[in-house]
């Protein structure tokens, strides 16, 4: 018997790197991006396929601190089994690296396929917490918005150690991600900002603050629809996330040129250094707004709409870890 679960990806529209610091954030789930984990049951000892990192191993060959094994075994373990034997096949469309959530969206659908081996229907917090903790061996100190957003595939508004809310958009919007083609490892990126931050608290968390600020009142400008206030929001986090050193030149090259082309807003999104530039676009700019983007050095461009209104959230327990 073969079982298939998958995931989606996410972005980050304001809040990035403040989150970790217990600021809000708002991420966003782009659902035409997925992992995939593909169970075919077996006798034998379960073996783990990722052809797109080129592994294929065993899972009792695999170090405890490899993330796709340490997920399988945490999964079992909280679902109180033994893993299954088997070839676990996992497979992703989500750039690595790139700020799309690729990491949890893995772990996420290796999860769920599990709970469905064990015979088990996890809620989307259950899910949440177990991807948290893999979280943690490819980013350290995660903030907890990946796992978070991709688990529940909703907008959701975040605040590390509180319940995160869903969010209901007032109006349609349209989002056109950039891939800038530059991979950044968020550990690398996260590690970069505590440390600047470790010498100079004062001017980071004053930073922090206004990026925060800006994710509280992005928030309240999604829910009312209001696309020109959101994205003169998503200009000014920009501003601040290179003013926190992750910015790039060719991150800001894209998101001026969005501005250019009619966008109403273009921002770097995820740990920066690399990875995607977001912007809101308005139906009649969309096509100006993505021929600007790859004019700009974009490797590929992805479409992500946000429908207005949202169905009632399940109830959700904090899973951020913390």
């Amino acid at each position: 018997m073969t079982l298939r679960a998958s995931a989606c990806g996410k972005i980050i529209l304001l809040g990035e790197h403040a989150a970790v610091y217990g600021f809000p954030a708002i991420a966003l789930p782009v659902r035409s991006l997925r992992a995939t984990a593909e169970l075919a049951e077996g006798s034998g000892p379960l073996r783990i396929d990722a052809p797109d990192i080129r592994l294929s191993a065993a899972l009792t060959d695999l170090p405890a601190d490899h993330p796709l094994a340490f997920c399988v075994r945490h999964a079992c373990e909280g679902l109180a089994v033994p893993p299954p034997g088997g070839r676990l096949t996992v497979t992703s469309d989500i750039p690595v690296a790139s700020g799309l959530g690729s990491g949890a969206a893995v772990s996420t659908a290796v999860v769920r396929v599990l709970a469905l081996a064990a015979g088990r229907t996890l809620r989307a917090d259950e899910v949440s917490t177990v991807v948290y903790d893999v979280e943690r061996i490819h980013h350290g100190t995660p903030s907890g918005v990946d796992n978070t957003v991709i688990a529940f595939e909703r907008p959701v508004f975040f605040v590390r150690g509180m319940e995160p809310e869903i969010v209901a958009a007032g109006a349609p919007m349209m989002f056109l991600i950039a891939d800038s083609g530059v991979r950044s490892p968020t550990r690398e990126a996260v590690d970069g900002v505590r440390e600047r931050r470790g010498a100079d608290p004062d001017r980071y968390d004053g930073l922090f603050r206004r990026i925060g600020a800006l994710a509280e009142t992005g928030r309240a400008e999604l829910e009312r629809g209001n696309r020109e206030a959101l994205g003169r929001s998503m200009n000014e986090c920009h501003a601040l996330l290179e003013a926190v050193g992750v910015g790039t030149a060719g991150l800001s090259r894209l998101a001026s040129a969005a501005r250019s082309a009619g966008a109403l807003g273009a921002k770097l999104s995820g740990a920066g250094l690399g990875g995607n530039v977001i912007a809101l676009a308005e139906g009649g700019k969309q096509a100006a707004v993505e021929s600007a983007f790859r004019e700009s050095g974009a490797v590929a461009v992805y479409r992500m709409d946000l429908d207005a209104g949202t169905i009632p959230p399940p109830p959700m327990k904090n899973h951020s870890g913390a």
